[in-house]
């Protein structure tokens, strides 16, 4: 059976609420997901409410924005098992969620400069959580600026596009010595985005190891066949936990299946098991 250890919701950036996200797991026949919003786990109690509901193990989890090396891509941690009455991570996530607000009013400011004529509310309303980039997408493809969610990130929201604001980010030792101290299980996501090579890419995961980090995704909608076995056999060699998930979003991101990733991604159960395993080890919950 399969497992999707990397979603999202309503809560942050996704188009699915926790319970639609639980709900549609169940009929593809997930037997587990963990619900990963970014900077935030607003949505994680009504998906743990939903998979009860419908028979699908869900496991609390944020998907944390860290800042990158000097060379390297977006870096992001996704932890998981967190508990929700962590003051330390509640104090970050309120941070970065500050960050954030001030991130999207510049946003629109640089569009309205830019001649794009819409409001922060008019994109708030689009949101349901968490504001994010996909909401300001949203807004510009119903303006008719765009033609497709894909072009208004690469035109005017991507790292490159011409309204581009930086991220308000948690430094790595900052970010894992909370999770750790919490109890989380915290797993590099995507190492790909990094833009390393694969030497690079493991001199950096084993330096994040150093600080704490359990695991790395070696399943990913965007690995292909010779990514993933490359990063499987760097977790053995650095003793790390694999994992692995789609990053599901819904309809924002319209190419990316829940549990199927481009289609053909199979995340299967014995990376949770092996997770549950090390946990059990360490005397932590699950």
């Amino acid at each position: 059976m399969s497992i999707d250890l990397h979603t999202h919701s309503t809560a942050s950036d996704g188009t699915f609420t926790p319970t639609e996200l639980v709900r549609h797991a169940h009929e593809i026949g997930l037997d587990a997901i963990a619900l990963t919003d970014h900077d935030t786990f607003s949505g994680v109690r009504e998906a743990m409410e939903a998979g009860k509901r419908y028979g699908v193990e869900v496991i609390p989890g944020a998907e944390l924005s860290l800042v990158s090396p000097e060379g390297a891509g977006w870096m992001h941690v996704v932890a998981l098992w967190l508990p929700e009455d962590s003051e330390d991570l509640r104090k970050a996530f309120d941070w970065v969620i500050e960050g954030r607000l001030n991130r999207n009013h510049e946003i629109v400011e640089k569009l309205r400069k830019l001649g794009i004529h819409t409001t922060y509310e008019a994109v708030a309303a689009r949101a349901s959580g968490t504001i994010g980039r996909p909401h300001f997408a949203q807004e510009l493809l119903s303006l008719g600026v765009v033609s497709s969610i894909e072009e208004a990130f690469k035109v005017w929201l991507g790292d490159n596009g011409r309204a581009y604001v930086p991220k308000r980010k948690l430094e790595p030792r900052q970010a894992l010595e909370i999770l750790n101290s919490i109890g989380a299980t915290s797993i590099l996501a995507h190492p790909f985005a990094l833009g390393l090579n694969m030497r690079e890419t493991e001199s950096l995961v084993s330096d994040l190891k150093t600080l704490g980090l359990d695991g790395m995704e070696v399943y990913y909608s965007e690995h292909n066949e010779a990514d993933t076995k490359a990063y499987a056999a760097m977790t053995e060699r650095l003793g790390l936990l694999a994992s692995g998930g789609s990053d599901f979003h819904g309809s924002v991101k319209p190419k990316i299946a829940l549990g199927k990733g481009r289609g053909f991604l199979d995340v299967p159960n014995r990376l949770l098991e092996a997770m549950k395993a090390d946990r059990y080890k360490k005397g932590l919950p699950v």
